[in-house]
């Protein structure tokens, strides 16, 4: 008998804005000049996005916390968005960790990871590597950063301040973050975004099957499996579960995570229908397993020290 999970969710990796700051350039150039990312249009999310309109559409997850990530904050404002967050009114338990933004080749990157590693919020570290020949799909500003010695000589900091770092990149980049994360065995990277499947042809796919099963294999990776609906804009949930399944056959339920990604995941779902495609794959796994992706590999992950009221009391290993 199939046995859904019922119990707390954290959801480890969304975003919070406020655009009249004018620190997010991205959102700003979509604001002015319209124009398109691998997600499509951005039209639907050029609004604020703060913890009320996160805790609106997540009200029938039962998520008790979540983790913030870096949204693209402006390079000329260092440590301004984690200073930002720490303002917000964040008892409900939304952003109770955030995942802040260095650029880790810049030449101030060890003192700027310093900075960050003091608060206490602060788990982990993002500087996205995605890099896609067409610009409009590109998050980072040049190819190969991943074996760059500037980049890397930050990237190194941030074991001695026990940080994550969260990884997005493209399928076609897997080969380079394989050395990557072999270079740094100290550091526990997570992978955004199920690993950020766009080329949907069968090569595209076949390349993402097999750079996830090579990173599935390093210790110190694990996983999000976020936002799969970005790379999938059509998608039923049959085309999800069989991403979903490929993701956990590579990396198991205890080292991955389910995460929404909102509000960009908003631009082809709506939170319940996202987290009702997780519950429905996640179905067939033990409730041991399920609670593995819905809240203890993300608590553990980003140290929120969250106490499971299962586990509280003796366990249910159903």
């Amino acid at each position: 008998m199939t046995v859904r999970y019922d119990g707390p969710v954290i959801d480890p990796h969304h975003h919070l804005w406020d655009l009249s700051l004018k620190r997010h350039p991205w959102l700003e150039k979509a604001r002015t000049e319209g124009g398109e990312m691998v997600y499509g249009s951005l039209a639907p999310i050029l609004q604020d996005y703060g913890v009320e309109d996160y805790r609106r559409d997540a009200a029938n997850q039962n998520v008790v916390a979540s983790v913030h990530v870096e949204a693209g904050w402006s390079d000329a404002h260092p440590l301004e968005e984690s200073r930002w967050l720490a303002g917000l009114d964040r008892t409900s338990g939304v952003a109770k960790r955030c995942v802040a933004r260095v650029p880790l080749d810049s030449p101030d990157a060890a003192r700027l990871i310093e900075a960050e590693a003091a608060n206490p919020d602060v788990a982990g570290i993002r500087d996205i590597v995605s890099w896609h020949p067409e610009p409009a799909k590109s998050f980072a500003s040049r190819a190969h950063r991943m074996a760059d010695p500037a980049w890397r000589a930050g990237l190194s900091h941030l074991a001695r301040h026990d940080l994550v770092f969260d990884l997005m990149l493209y399928p076609w980049q897997m080969g380079e973050a394989l050395d990557l994360v072999r270079a740094f065995p100290q550091t526990l990277f997570v992978l955004n975004h199920g690993g950020s499947p766009a080329d949907r042809s069968a090569e595209g796919m076949a390349l993402w099957r097999d750079g996830l099963a090579a990173l599935g294999r390093e210790p110190n990776v694990r996983l999000k499996i976020s936002d799969l609906v970005a790379y999938d804009n059509d998608w039923t949930p049959e085309s999800l579960h069989s991403v979903i399944e490929h993701c956990l056959a590579c990396f198991g339920p205890r080292r991955a995570m389910f995460a929404s990604d909102f509000p960009v995941a908003g631009l082809h779902a709506s939170f319940d229908a996202i987290y009702a495609v997780f519950r429905a794959a996640a179905g067939p796994l033990s409730l041991d397993e399920q609670r593995a992706l819905f809240f203890t590999t993300a608590n553990d992950t980003y140290r929120l020290g969250i106490a499971d009221p299962v586990a509280a009391k003796g366990g249910n290993h159903a």
